[in-house]
């Protein structure tokens, strides 16, 4: 087990057991060996200690080779009192006092055990609208979604890790447009990514320059109507100016979804890559795939990537049966559907290892091929496991009946590898590099982490083009487009800044296409972009079938986590969480 200085920090800050004087009292070794022996304990339900003893030694060898890692709250709980092993939980809020604030008290619940939370306030009635004679008028979502940001904001997620929400709020609510500009300042709603719930039928309004209807939340009447161009326009200038907010298409995601009897799916994770009913919660993991080309050749090692799927997927299923639900309807639709999300980080260093430009027709084609792969052997996995242990729960109202026994609803999911990837000393997610050098802000709480990517470093030195002027020069930029280096390293070595968007769209809709969730995938873009680009973009992502899709231009933010080489100038990234 090779471990990076960071890594070794990030463990070290936040994952590996202290005691109750804050002493470190593992090692990651140790740390692995809990979380697989943890897990492995499912195959008792199931099978005998044979079978747990097996299960816990594959587990191991996946986990401490770091060619699949599960999500933090997995790797920080298993073994442990707390017990709670999920990312990401979906939350319904209803429009009454009483429901808000049960949520808001589940929701306090779910960050203190290291869990992220996704709201759609849409059944909120909106701001000014009559209650009763005794209750006045409501405040509408806004206010209520400042609430939940306040209380994250004091509320230190398992003592590890910050909160992080998800607020989205449908295009046809009467207060979209606050919801829109809500985020213009960087003082408001510091815990939260927002989204707006983008139906077709908008789209298609927006297109055609038509009105657009603006209903009341509870009784469905038409409180106003207003031009489609006009909120479209609204959205795409305070994503150039912020980010945010991102969008999520409602029906795209329904189209997919697996158990439609139970439910329409109106929300996501945090990061946008799970959609998720009201009190699903789902188990993530992601494999590094720069850790499956074989050594001293440009190929990947196909058979040993097929056995980690497999392994992974019974380790996300063995998760459901380990973990503790904090509440009775979680563990009811967990277990109901049992949805899972594996995913890939190390993409970028990939395609260094196989000299392949992110920036390329040739990229594109091999994710759609890899993909394919890892959703198809999913699959396969889930069916066999599904053969030990039966379907879940709801197959019978699911898409799968009756030709489709399998274990888990969904099986995949892109998901943003922000500290695993760390650990796996490795790129994050599907990203393109983005920089050669990044200090990383706010990640260990005050502490910078530095980093030069390491492939790189040995691209320079086995092709003899090393040198102390080029180190100090990539030390201070964060990239080498303004060397003397030839165009195809310059090309191999783009960063995400370099590239034009069109390329990151590119890769998040070929990924997307053989993902069964959804993919978390920020759109880099340059400081000089318009609001047209990233109008262009979003009518490009629903077009694609994207299920969603969030922007960042360079500089549009002063505070930011990742920025390029060692000068605090340079700057970029939105804000995203593991």
């Amino acid at each position: 087990m090779e471990l990076s200085k960071n890594a070794l920090k990030v463990l070290q800050s936040r994952y590996l057991l202290k005691n109750a004087n804050g002493s470190i009292i593992e090692s990651p070794k140790q740390l692995f060996t809990r979380v697989a022996s943890h897990i492995a304990k499912a195959e008792l339900k199931y099978g005998t200690t044979k079978d747990v003893k097996k299960w816990q030694g594959e587990f191991f060898g996946i986990l401490s080779s770091l060619k699949f890692l599960p999500n933090s709250p997995t790797l920080m709980n298993a073994g442990t009192p707390e017990g709670q092993l999920s990312a990401c939980f979906v939350l319904p809020i209803g429009d009454s006092i009483e429901n808000i604030f049960t949520t808001l008290k589940n929701t306090a619940l779910i960050h203190q055990s290291g869990g992220g939370t996704g709201f759609n306030f849409s059944a909120l009635r909106s701001n000014g609208d009559f209650i009763s004679p005794n209750s006045g008028s409501s405040s509408g979502p806004v206010s209520f979604l400042k609430i939940f940001d306040v209380a994250t904001e004091y509320i230190k997620q398992g003592g590890k890790r910050r909160g992080a929400n998800m607020g989205i709020l449908n295009i046809d609510h009467p207060d979209i447009e606050e919801f829109i500009k809500v985020k213009n300042t960087e003082k408001e709603l510091k815990n939260f990514n927002i989204s707006v719930g983008i139906y077709d039928s908008f789209m298609e309004a927006v297109l055609k320059n038509n009105e657009w209807k603006l209903k009341h939340p509870t009784s469905g009447k038409i409180s106003k109507k207003i031009k489609a161009r006009y909120l479209w326009d609204l959205i795409t200038e305070n994503a150039w100016q912020t980010g945010d907010p991102g969008l999520v298409f409602i029906d795209t995601i329904n189209k997919s979804n697996p158990t439609p009897s139970i439910g329409k799916i109106t929300c996501t994770n945090p990061c946008g890559e799970v959609p998720l009913l009201p009190y699903e919660a789902c188990n993530l993991g992601s494999i590094d795939m720069a850790k499956f080309v074989e050594k001293n050749s440009k190929k990947i090692n196909w058979k040993e990537l097929e056995r980690t799927i497999t392994i992974a997927i019974r380790f996300l299923d063995n998760v459901i049966e380990m973990n503790d639900y904090l509440l009775p309807e979680i563990n009811a639709m967990v277990k109901g559907n049992r949805k899972i999300g594996l995913g890939i980080m190390g993409w970028a260093n990939l395609l260094i290892l196989l000299e392949i430009p992110y920036a390329s027709a040739k990229a594109i084609t091999f994710a759609d091929k890899l993909m394919k792969f890892i959703n198809s052997t999913s699959a396969k996995a889930s069916s066999a496991v599904a053969k030990e242990r039966g379907v879940f729960s709801n197959w019978e109202n699911s898409s799968y009946y009756p030709k489709t026994p399998i274990r888990n609803a969904t099986r995949t999911s892109i998901a943003p590898t922000g500290t695993i990837s760390i650990i796996a000393n490795t790129s994050s997610s599907i990203e393109p590099l983005f920089a050669l050098v990044v200090r990383r802000e706010n990640v260990l709480n005050n502490e910078t982490l530095l980093e030069i990517n390491p492939l790189f470093i040995n691209y320079l030195k086995t092709h003899h083009l090393y040198s102390k002027k080029l180190i100090d020069h990539v030390l201070q930029f964060g990239n080498i487009a303004n060397t003397q280096l030839p165009k195809k390293i310059k090309h191999l070595f783009k960063t995400a800044l370099e590239i034009d968007p069109e390329w990151h769209l590119k890769h998040q809709i070929a990924f997307q296409k053989y993902t069964d969730n959804a993919v978390s995938k920020t759109i880099n873009l340059p400081q000089e972009a318009s609001v047209k680009n990233i109008s262009d973009a979003f009518i490009t992502a629903w077009k694609q079938k994207a299920k969603g899709i969030t922007v960042f231009r360079n500089n549009s933010k002063q505070k930011q986590i990742l920025h390029q080489g060692v000068q605090p100038e340079t700057v970029s990234c939105k804000v995203c969480r593991d």
